[in-house]
């Protein structure tokens, strides 16, 4: 499926005409605060090659998020398979990178909800997880605004990142088909 549409969101695949926007939220230091760095325009074009690489090998992947009242480009909302090995790997993680002028309107929810629908009923995923740092209370609210949980003893250091680095640390959240059919969907 190459969209999304929520109330709000249209999630689509990726426009050339994202990549511009795309760098200016990856130079945000409120957006990438929790990054290990800001990303050069060079290095944001390379990630958008990266999602779109992710589409073609796996079928789905970050979605590019439009506003559908304005059809405005404001970050990314979607799936992606982490580029590491951990004890949680093979995995599939959902995730979010709005601009932040969209914070706290319940946009990265909202889309997060319909990801989630679709990873379950349409891919037939068995469980999608999501992670970040212990600051990052933001990301840690939609994780669990969308009926993720966290088990401390599956928190891990991201091994992408050195030893002693800030971010290193990460917590690790987690929802399967079963709970989230059983609580979190709306069926109709």
């Amino acid at each position: 499926m190459d969209s999304l549409l929520t109330d709000r969101l249209f999630l689509r695949r990726w426009l050339p005409a994202d990549r511009a926007p795309f760098a200016q939220l990856n130079r945000d230091p409120a957006v990438m605060e929790f990054m290990p760095a800001l990303l050069s325009t060079e290095e944001s074009s390379r990630f958008v090659d990266r999602i779109e690489a992710h589409f073609e090998q796996h079928g789905f992947g970050l979605w590019a998020a439009d506003l559908r009242k304005s059809s405005e480009f404001i970050g990314y909302i979607g799936l992606a398979i982490p580029r590491f090995e951990s004890a949680f790997t093979p995995c599939t993680e959902i995730g979010w990178r709005l601009a932040s002028a969209y914070w706290g309107r319940g946009l990265a929810t909202e889309g997060a909800r319909a990801v989630l629908r679709h990873a379950f009923l349409s891919l037939g995923l068995p469980a999608l997880v999501s992670f970040t740092v212990p600051a990052n209370i933001r990301s840690r609210r939609v994780m669990e605004k969308i009926g993720m949980t966290r088990d401390p003893r599956e928190d891990f250091d991201h091994l992408l990142l050195p030893e002693g680095h800030p971010l290193r640390r990460h917590l690790l959240y987690r929802l399967d088909r079963a709970t989230w059919a059983a609580g979190y969907c709306t069926i109709p």
